[in-house]
């Protein structure tokens, strides 16, 4: 008895470690069970080097050509360090693009969180069950078709034989249209070669990335405060201003990421719905492609860079990215 208790342990852990698995398959599912980190670093490589030589590496090359100039008589890239690309964009017809850009996202910022709020709440608040499921059906599905498709079809919406017109017409309300795009700045021949047309445009297409960071730090504000706020004699509008509000601006500000930096960079909505004048975007694209200017599209497509580095700064201060 003595014999086969003292022996029995060494069988069973001679019995507990199976045999390696045969063929270069088993030896190399072996080797990743005995060392993870292998594994993991063979399946983040793929990803680190698209990420790190694709784009970053194709990021910097084009950062990099702001530091050169144009030759005026022979119209080649100057391979000189210089500073000069940069001076150009404080030139009023280049930085007036600077300005209308950041004007036009900070508008569609703001709008966009306006709208965003109250359906945000609602949805967190109130909606449950297959409503939930409606409102993001709803809120999802306009990111379900194609971007182009949306642009043009607003371009017929907006357009001066556009249902919009009809509609206004049929309310008696054409003599308002007129007023709106006989206004200076926004107007235009009609909505759509108009800013008011860009801005409209621009609010429908980024709303959806508003609604969804708002929605959920709006999930994440516990009812009972709201309620305690109301016990203490708050009004509606002191505990939204005290209570609500705060605890919702990560999301907010998550959101305003999206929209903000989204109609930064944009060229497409602009190009085919707006005015004449030029959008950051599409100034790189203009830059870049029909003057052949590379070095200041590479100057212009800095400035939304350090706009959104700094952005993404204070908008960390704000707790915004745990709302994402």
């Amino acid at each position: 008895m003595t014999a086969i208790a003292l022996t029995k342990p060494a069988d069973l852990r001679e019995t507990s470690i199976l045999p390696g698995r045969g063929g270069f398959f088993g030896q190399l599912s072996d080797a990743f069970w005995r060392h993870p980190k292998l594994l993991l670093l063979l399946m983040l490589t793929p990803p680190l080097l698209w990420l790190g030589i694709i784009y970053i590496g194709s990021l910097i090359a084009l950062l990099l050509q702001s530091f050169f100039s144009i030759d005026d008589f022979s119209g080649l890239v100057n391979y000189e360090f210089t500073l000069a690309t940069y001076a150009q964009l404080l030139s009023p017809t280049n930085f007036d693009i600077i300005v209308r850009t950041i004007i036009m996202a900070a508008l569609v910022t703001l709008t966009s969180a306006v709208i965003a709020f109250p359906i945000a709440y609602y949805a967190a608040r109130y909606a449950q069950g297959k409503w939930k499921a409606l409102f993001y059906l709803g809120v999802m599905l306009p990111l379900w078709s194609s971007y182009l498709v949306k642009i043009y079809a607003w371009k017929l919406i907006l357009a001066k034989e556009g249902i919009l017109t009809w509609i206004f017409a049929k309310l008696h309300l054409s003599w308002l249209l007129d007023g709106i795009l006989n206004l200076p700045i926004i107007g235009g021949n009609s909505l759509s070669v108009s800013y008011l047309g860009t801005f409209l445009v621009f609010v429908y297409v980024w709303l959806p990335y508003m609604i969804l960071p708002t929605q959920a730090a709006l999930e994440r504000v516990p009812g009972n405060l709201i309620e305690a706020s109301s016990d203490l004699g708050a009004t509606p509008g002191q505990t939204f201003r005290n209570v609500l509000f705060p605890l919702a601006l990560p999301g907010i500000v998550a959101g305003s990421i999206f929209s903000f930096s989204l109609t930064l960079g944009d060229y497409i909505i602009p190009q085919i719905i707006g005015s004449s004048r030029l959008f950051i975007g599409q100034a790189v694209y203009a830059q870049q492609g029909t003057a052949g200017n590379v070095p200041l599209a590479a100057a212009f497509s800095v400035v939304p860079i350090v706009i959104m580095a700094v952005y993404l700064w204070l908008a960390k201060k704000q707790g915004a990215f745990d709302a994402l």
